[in-house]
């Protein structure tokens, strides 16, 4: 099986990369396993998730451009780590910066959510570009992007979508516990209070992923995450999506 949905990032040339990629492929014996999106070219692999039909179902319905398409190995890393947190006897779940929801939403439907009232998705974003903070804007930042999210989760009583400035709305809505949490935040000095408020809270075998760790345009990241580890006794695996890992 394949995945070749061909969003590539940072590219001077989007048609010569992608006819490139295109020679590669003719040029591979066993035309299997291929991903070629999100800046990932592979072949040769099992691709174990394009076989979860579950997964694939729920991807199909939420992802609406090509990049969504792309991103579907950082998306399953993404549910393998939630899937984790359900194993664990107690903790909830966090997603910080969750842009339009789609993430945690394939999460939802995966692991029927919404049947489990004893645990409770934290979503968290400002929905809207603010000029005056390092975060860069986002294609569908805008006035409305905050309810159309809300109203994305209308049928999961036990997510609660908030709209803030990291850390600070943390103060005001966050879980005591935490068996999950994904960060995505795309600056440095955010993402590391988010984890001097919350990484505290994460329960013995809980996963946490840094969905830009990996990438050089958020290498900052990176130099700043790895002594705060470091000082903790844990090191960040990277892994080839450009995420990161850490089981506490």
């Amino acid at each position: 099986m394949n995945h070749l949905p061909g969003a590539f990032f940072c590219l001077e040339n989007n048609e010569g990369f992608l006819s490139g990629i295109q020679q590669a492929i003719n040029n591979i014996a066993h035309k299997e396993g291929i991903y070629a999106g999100d800046n990932l070219f592979t072949y040769g692999r099992n691709l174990s998730f394009l076989e979860d039909t579950k997964l694939m179902e729920s991807h199909a319905k939420h992802s609406q451009t090509q990049i969504e398409d792309s991103i579907l190995w950082r998306i399953y890393v993404v549910v393998w780590g939630a899937l984790n947190g359900m194993r664990l006897g107690e903790g909830d779940f966090v997603e910080c910066a969750c842009y339009k929801g789609m993430t945690a939403r394939i999460v939802c439907d995966y692991l029927d959510f919404s049947q489990h009232p004893d645990r409770h998705y934290y979503l968290y974003d400002l929905f809207d570009h603010d000029p005056s903070l390092p975060h860069h804007a986002m294609p569908e930042h805008s006035k409305q992007l905050y309810a159309w999210v809300k109203d994305r989760f209308s049928d999961v009583p036990n997510a609660t979508v908030t709209q803030g400035k990291v850390p600070e709305i943390l103060e005001v809505v966050s879980p005591k516990k935490i068996a999950f949490m994904h960060l995505d935040l795309n600056n440095a000095e955010p993402e590391v209070a988010a984890l001097d408020m919350l990484f505290d809270r994460m329960v013995p075998g809980a996963v946490l992923i840094l969905d830009d760790y990996g990438w050089i345009g958020y290498r900052g990241q990176k130099l700043a995450e790895d002594p705060w580890f470091a000082q903790r006794g844990y090191r960040v695996l990277e892994l080839p999506t450009g995420q990161g890992l850490i089981i506490k």
